[in-house]
């Protein structure tokens, strides 16, 4: 239950929690443009570099649906206010590290705080805006979203070159503060009140197995590490499905899982799982091999390379908004789903088609093409969901779908990193040139954009097969 809340009242509460999602999810990508810098100046080595990343997409995905099941029994107002603070914490701790071991625990707090805002940021919009009526916030998500995704490796890269690396952690401090204060003002919500009883074991288990898999996934098939076929391989990987049967057997006993596994059973959430794990290689995986693409294999520079994922962000942010408006008007969600699945499939296979010789707007136009179809179906994927749960389940709803989201984009960056090194060979660690690119990181590109799109392509058939329910007009 929730109190009145006028319209004004509801834009400048989701305006604050929407401030606060933008600047954590700045937060995750801005380091990567940075990184070399930051590394040299702490004086890290190879594993530091790669775990600056990874440790912050394992906190992230590790806490999701903890959180979500925080904020089905606490007040999601003081759980968002609770991520906020730990986020400001981080930013510090990252901002003024003087090694990499502070840096990295820095990392560590900022991934976990990440998990909670891109959690209780879609619950709390879900508790105060009925499911007819999210569509017309889903285009501002998604742009928030898209935008800290691709703009942050470009920020990141202008800030080094014009002061210190420090800023990058910096100059999410103010903001998340101004923000946190707007959220306490206006936003009210008034919850349920119920028992705070917390599963622990199934909370270790899940940090655990979910970590085990990313770590394989992360280091699997890295020459430094280990082969995809090697017994460190095996191990972490039995270890991870060990720890995740155990996983679902200790949630199938518990009063209050952390994650409800019949909730996964309803057939539009599993299906929307099954898509969102589908879509997220364009979002997730992508942009790293883009700019790797643009740089080495067509010869641009840093800032021309940055400023080409624009008409992705752009596509993302048209589709985002118009789909959610429609959305709102007719409560019909299912054919903006599979339309979008079947852009976002068409878009990927022209950029693999555009990849070898095309001129550069070209891409462009294409990567634009890539935006819409992610847009439709970003955000309409979590309403559909949210729709099959009551506002008390709403949490768990929205962690499951940024949970699978999550671990889609890692897995499938893997893969993405696995075909590149395949494709180029001695060429990986080459020293981008510009003006000059070269066929070989143009022609591994094209190939990584084809094995995108048949990644994507699942999702046709999975929202296809969605049971479309009419959106409730009441929370």
């Amino acid at each position: 239950m929730t109190p009145a809340m006028d319209p004004s009242q509801v834009r400048w509460a989701i305006a604050g929690i929407l401030a606060v999602f933008f600047t954590a999810g700045l937060s995750m990508n801005i380091v990567l443009t940075a990184l070399p810098v930051i590394v040299s100046d702490l004086d890290g080595n190879q594993i530091h570099y790669s775990w600056v990343v990874i440790i912050n997409l394992l906190a992230n995905a590790a806490s999701t649906p903890i959180w979500g099941k925080l904020a089905d029994m606490v007040s999601k107002k003081r759980l968002f206010q609770c991520a906020a603070v730990i986020f400001i914490v981080a930013c510090l701790l990252a901002g003024f590290a003087p090694n990499m071991e502070v840096l990295l625990a820095g990392r560590l707090l900022q991934g976990t705080a990440m998990g909670g805002v891109t959690t209780l940021t879609m619950a709390i919009i879900a508790t105060v805006v009925p499911p007819r009526e999210r569509g017309k916030y889903a285009g501002w998500l998604g742009l928030c979203m898209t935008t800290s995704t691709l703009g942050g490796p470009l920020l990141g890269g202008f800030i080094v070159d014009v002061s210190s690396w420090r800023w990058c952690f910096l100059i999410g401090v103010p903001l998340t503060v101004i923000s946190g204060v707007l959220l306490t003002k206006v936003l009210q919500v008034v919850e349920e009140k119920r028992p705070v009883k917390v599963d622990y074991l199934g909370s270790v288990l899940l940090v655990a197995s979910s970590s085990a898999l990313l770590i394989w996934l992360s280091f699997a098939g890295v020459e430094e590490y280990f082969a995809w076929v090697s017994w460190q391989s095996g191990a972490i990987l039995f270890g991870a499905v060990l720890l995740l049967a155990l996983f679902a057997l200790v949630e199938r006993a518990s009063s209050e899982p952390v994650v409800a596994l019949r909730m996964i059973t309803n057939r539009t959430t599993f299906l929307a799982l099954v898509s969102s794990v589908c879509i997220a290689v364009s979002l997730g995986a992508l942009p790293p091999y883009l700019m790797q693409y643009f740089q080495l294999g067509r010869g641009l520079g840093p800032t021309e390379a940055g400023l080409m994922l624009v008409p992705m962000i752009f596509g993302n942010l048209v589709a985002t908004t118009v789909t959610g408006r429609w959305v709102t008007r007719s409560g019909r969600w299912k054919r903006y789903l599979v339309v979008g699945a079947v852009v976002l499939t068409a878009g990927l296979l022209g950029l693999a088609a555009a990849a070898g010789s095309a001129p550069v707007w070209l891409t462009g136009v294409v990567l634009f093409v890539v935006g819409l179809g992610f847009g439709a179906q970003m955000q309409n994927l979590m309403i559909a969901v949210q729709n099959t749960v009551p506002v008390t389940r709403v949490g768990q709803a929205s962690s499951l779908i940024a949970f699978f989201r999550t671990y889609g984009g890692a897995a499938w960056n893997s893969v993405l990193a696995t075909v590149m090194a395949v494709q180029v060979g001695t060429l990986a660690v080459a020293t981008p040139t510009v003006g000059h690119g070269d066929p070989t990181y143009a022609n591994a590109g094209a190939v990584a954009f084809l094995v995108a799109a048949c990644i994507s392509l699942p999702a046709i058939i999975s929202n296809a097969l969605m049971r479309e329910e009419p959106l409730r007009t009441t929370i």
